[in-house]
């Protein structure tokens, strides 16, 4: 496996830097254009992906770019809580508008193979929305901030699993646990690795809540829709091996070796990746993804939300206290 740290461009910001697309003034011909173009020190020949991935101002993000193998590594940078944030949705918005950018001017055919998706943190992946902020939101009855984090956080796995309408791959390694949102976050992905260990649930319902922001739609595309129902309403934990069985995983790794199963998934011959493509491809075309369908769904869910109980959001802070207890213990 080539080493990822010695082959990586890396992109990163100071914590306070927003990711919200901002125009500029061009220095020679004043027209405005995007943060994504060069700067003034750059020629259109100098602009590659490197230099757009630094030119790319991110607050949850880290990327790295792995020129030889023309991977990108996008990995979680979480402040607090490690959840989706509004600004990690806004990122992730920024990321699909940076990919756009490097393909159009690229000069080889596909600049990016695979978009790979981590996290830094031992034992966790993605604990899911952010929760803290929906308590907040429903008790000020805040449906239209509500609803545009939904349709935010629907949008983000849209373009993931749409695969950013590019030709390429978008991968998630899952080294700890993806609960929640952070699951819904990997089925998103076209293809899931995890590793051994890991553990995957959708714990929305012991708030009377269901997962609407993707679950049902990605959930069933891989599983008989009836069995997706079932895990959307037990609120069961699920292994990685469990999930690598009943075919929602794609590729089990062993623990720590997540990102080295990456490389031994598609590097194995020149056709591999391609091949990989191609059946993404068809499973796009027997099983589309619309858009429309995943805000319907977030609809229905920003409404229910919006009626749930003093009892049902008191156990909802309790949860975000259990979170916040995790964070501690690996911070420690």
């Amino acid at each position: 496996m080539p080493a990822i740290l010695e082959q990586t461009i890396t992109a990163t910001a100071p914590q306070k830097t927003s990711a919200r697309t901002t125009l500029r003034r061009h220095p020679t011909n004043g027209q405005l254009v995007s943060p994504f173009a060069p700067g003034p020190s750059h020629t259109d020949d100098a602009v590659t992906p490197a230099t757009i991935i630094n030119a790319t101002q991110l607050r949850t993000l880290d990327l790295r770019y792995n020129a030889q193998d023309r991977i990108l590594w996008c990995q979680f940078r979480f402040s607090g809580r490690p959840c989706f944030s509004e600004a990690m949705l806004e990122d992730f918005a920024a990321v699909r508008q940076m990919l756009h950018r490097i393909f159009a001017v690229a000069k080889e055919e596909i600049p990016v193979r695979i978009v790979a998706l981590t996290s830094p943190l031992p034992g966790v992946w993605n604990l899911g929305g952010d929760l803290d902020l929906f308590v907040r939101l429903i008790r000020e009855r805040n449906r239209d901030r509500l609803l545009a984090y939904a349709r935010a956080a629907t949008e983000s796995g849209y373009h993931y699993t749409t695969s950013f309408g590019l030709p390429l791959l978008t991968v998630s390694v899952v080294q700890g646990d993806a609960l929640g949102g952070g699951f819904e976050a990997a089925l998103s992905s076209n293809v899931i690795i995890a590793e051994r260990g890991a553990k995957f649930g959708l714990p929305e319902v012991l708030f009377n809540l269901f997962p609407g922001m993707g679950a049902y739609s990605f959930l069933g595309r891989r599983v008989a829709p009836g069995f997706a129902e079932r895990m959307i309403l037990s609120g069961s934990v699920y292994t990685a091996e469990q999930l690598y069985d009943m075919g929602v995983v794609d590729h089990l790794a062993e623990e720590g070796a997540g990102v080295a199963a990456l490389y031994d998934l598609f590097e194995r011959g020149p056709s591999r990746l391609n091949t990989w493509r191609a059946v993404i491809e068809a499973r796009r075309i027997v099983q589309p993804v619309h858009l429309e369908e995943l805000h319907a769904i977030a609809r229905v869910w920003t409404d229910l939300a919006l009626e749930l109980t003093d009892a049902d959001l008191r156990r909802m802070v309790r949860l975000v206290g259990a979170q916040d207890k995790r964070l501690a213990r690996i911070d420690a």
